[in-house]
Protein backbone atom coordinates (compact mmCIF):
# COMPACT_ATOMS: atom_id res chain seq x y z
CA UNK A 1 0.00 0.00 0.00
CA UNK A 2 1.63 3.26 -1.11
CA UNK A 3 0.52 5.48 1.74
CA UNK A 4 1.06 2.75 4.35
CA UNK A 5 -2.31 3.51 5.92
CA UNK A 6 -1.19 6.83 7.37
CA UNK A 7 -3.64 9.66 7.01
CA UNK A 8 -4.42 12.82 8.90
CA UNK A 9 -7.18 15.25 9.34
CA UNK A 10 -5.11 18.42 9.57
CA UNK A 11 -7.72 20.86 10.74
CA UNK A 12 -5.35 23.77 10.38
CA UNK A 13 -6.21 27.21 11.62
CA UNK A 14 -9.35 26.58 13.66
CA UNK A 15 -8.92 29.31 16.24
CA UNK A 16 -7.23 29.15 19.58
CA UNK A 17 -9.04 28.16 22.76
CA UNK A 18 -8.20 29.66 26.10
CA UNK A 19 -6.89 32.97 24.77
CA UNK A 20 -3.38 31.69 24.05
CA UNK A 21 -1.47 33.93 21.66
CA UNK A 22 0.32 31.53 19.36
CA UNK A 23 1.41 34.38 17.09
CA UNK A 24 4.46 34.91 19.34
CA UNK A 25 5.60 31.30 19.03
CA UNK A 26 7.85 29.99 16.29
CA UNK A 27 5.75 28.12 13.75
CA UNK A 28 7.27 24.89 12.53
CA UNK A 29 6.23 22.56 9.75
CA UNK A 30 5.90 18.84 10.39
CA UNK A 31 6.61 18.21 6.71
CA UNK A 32 9.73 20.42 6.53
CA UNK A 33 11.14 18.92 9.73
CA UNK A 34 10.24 15.44 8.56
CA UNK A 35 12.06 15.99 5.28
CA UNK A 36 15.30 16.57 7.20
CA UNK A 37 14.73 13.35 9.18
CA UNK A 38 14.01 11.41 5.98
CA UNK A 39 17.14 12.72 4.25
CA UNK A 40 19.28 11.84 7.29
CA UNK A 41 17.81 8.34 7.35
CA UNK A 42 18.29 7.92 3.58
CA UNK A 43 21.93 9.01 3.83
CA UNK A 44 22.69 6.66 6.75
CA UNK A 45 20.96 3.68 5.12
CA UNK A 46 22.62 4.41 1.76
CA UNK A 47 26.03 4.56 3.43
CA UNK A 48 25.39 1.18 5.07
CA UNK A 49 24.31 -0.29 1.70
CA UNK A 50 27.24 1.25 -0.18
CA UNK A 51 24.98 2.96 -2.74
CA UNK A 52 22.13 5.46 -2.92
CA UNK A 53 18.90 3.75 -1.89
CA UNK A 54 16.78 6.67 -3.09
CA UNK A 55 13.02 6.30 -2.82
CA UNK A 56 13.32 2.81 -1.33
CA UNK A 57 14.87 4.34 1.81
CA UNK A 58 12.24 7.07 1.92
CA UNK A 59 9.39 4.58 1.71
CA UNK A 60 11.03 2.42 4.36
CA UNK A 61 11.31 5.44 6.70
CA UNK A 62 7.62 6.21 6.15
CA UNK A 63 6.63 2.62 6.84
CA UNK A 64 8.83 2.23 9.92
CA UNK A 65 8.97 5.73 11.44
CA UNK A 66 6.29 8.14 10.18
CA UNK A 67 3.62 7.29 12.75
CA UNK A 68 6.02 7.52 15.70
CA UNK A 69 7.52 10.73 14.35
CA UNK A 70 4.10 12.30 13.88
CA UNK A 71 2.89 11.20 17.31
CA UNK A 72 5.95 12.78 18.95
CA UNK A 73 5.28 16.09 17.14
CA UNK A 74 1.60 15.92 18.12
CA UNK A 75 2.51 15.43 21.78
CA UNK A 76 4.94 18.39 21.63
CA UNK A 77 2.08 20.46 20.22
CA UNK A 78 -0.37 19.35 22.92
CA UNK A 79 2.20 20.09 25.62
CA UNK A 80 2.78 23.58 24.20
CA UNK A 81 6.49 22.91 23.61
CA UNK A 82 6.42 23.42 19.81
CA UNK A 83 3.78 24.81 17.46
CA UNK A 84 3.33 22.67 14.35
CA UNK A 85 1.34 24.52 11.68
CA UNK A 86 -0.26 21.37 10.23
CA UNK A 87 -1.83 20.50 13.59
CA UNK A 88 -4.93 22.02 15.14
CA UNK A 89 -4.17 25.47 16.50
CA UNK A 90 -6.73 24.98 19.28
CA UNK A 91 -4.86 21.90 20.51
CA UNK A 92 -1.64 23.84 21.10
CA UNK A 93 -0.89 23.74 24.83
CA UNK A 94 -4.09 21.81 25.59
CA UNK A 95 -2.35 19.78 28.27
CA UNK A 96 -1.28 22.96 30.09
CA UNK A 97 -4.90 24.11 30.24
CA UNK A 98 -6.63 20.84 31.09
CA UNK A 99 -6.33 17.88 33.45
CA UNK A 100 -4.68 19.63 36.41
CA UNK A 101 -6.61 17.33 38.77
CA UNK A 102 -5.47 14.22 36.88
CA UNK A 103 -1.88 15.13 36.08
CA UNK A 104 -0.45 11.78 37.25
CA UNK A 105 -2.98 9.82 35.20
CA UNK A 106 -2.36 12.10 32.22
CA UNK A 107 1.40 11.47 32.50
CA UNK A 108 0.84 7.70 32.54
CA UNK A 109 -1.46 7.90 29.50
CA UNK A 110 1.05 10.10 27.63
CA UNK A 111 3.82 7.60 28.42
CA UNK A 112 1.73 4.89 26.80
CA UNK A 113 0.94 7.04 23.78
CA UNK A 114 4.65 7.82 23.35
CA UNK A 115 5.28 4.08 23.33
CA UNK A 116 2.83 3.70 20.45
CA UNK A 117 -0.14 2.35 22.36
CA UNK A 118 -3.65 3.10 21.15
CA UNK A 119 -6.86 3.95 22.99
CA UNK A 120 -7.87 0.31 23.47
CA UNK A 121 -4.46 -0.55 24.94
CA UNK A 122 -4.84 2.29 27.42
CA UNK A 123 -8.39 1.29 28.36
CA UNK A 124 -7.27 -2.31 28.93
CA UNK A 125 -4.34 -1.09 31.04
CA UNK A 126 -6.68 1.09 33.14
CA UNK A 127 -9.06 -1.81 33.62
CA UNK A 128 -6.25 -4.16 34.68
CA UNK A 129 -5.02 -1.61 37.24
CA UNK A 130 -8.51 -0.67 38.49
CA UNK A 131 -8.10 2.93 37.40
CA UNK A 132 -11.41 4.85 37.22
CA UNK A 133 -12.45 4.47 33.60
CA UNK A 134 -14.37 7.77 33.53
CA UNK A 135 -11.15 9.73 34.10
CA UNK A 136 -9.29 7.70 31.47
CA UNK A 137 -12.07 8.16 28.90
CA UNK A 138 -12.24 11.88 29.63
CA UNK A 139 -8.54 12.27 28.84
CA UNK A 140 -8.69 10.04 25.76
CA UNK A 141 -11.70 11.90 24.39
CA UNK A 142 -9.97 15.26 24.85
CA UNK A 143 -6.80 14.00 23.17
CA UNK A 144 -8.87 12.48 20.34
CA UNK A 145 -5.84 10.66 18.96
CA UNK A 146 -7.71 8.98 16.11
CA UNK A 147 -8.51 12.27 14.40
CA UNK A 148 -4.88 13.47 14.56
CA UNK A 149 -3.30 11.75 11.60
CA UNK A 150 -1.45 13.31 8.68
CA UNK A 151 -0.55 11.60 5.46
CA UNK A 152 3.09 11.58 4.48
CA UNK A 153 3.44 13.63 1.30
CA UNK A 154 5.59 12.07 -1.37
CA UNK A 155 7.11 14.42 -3.91
CA UNK A 156 5.61 13.92 -7.35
Amino acid sequence: MDNFGFYLDARGDSGCRGGDDVSLIERLSVYADCEQEVQRYKWIESEKAGHDLGEVAIRRWVKEHWWGYLRARWLEHLQGRRFWVELDRGDFGLLQREFHDDSLLLDRILDRLKDGQENLDIILWAHAWNIPIDSVLSILEALDINSRRLAYRFDA
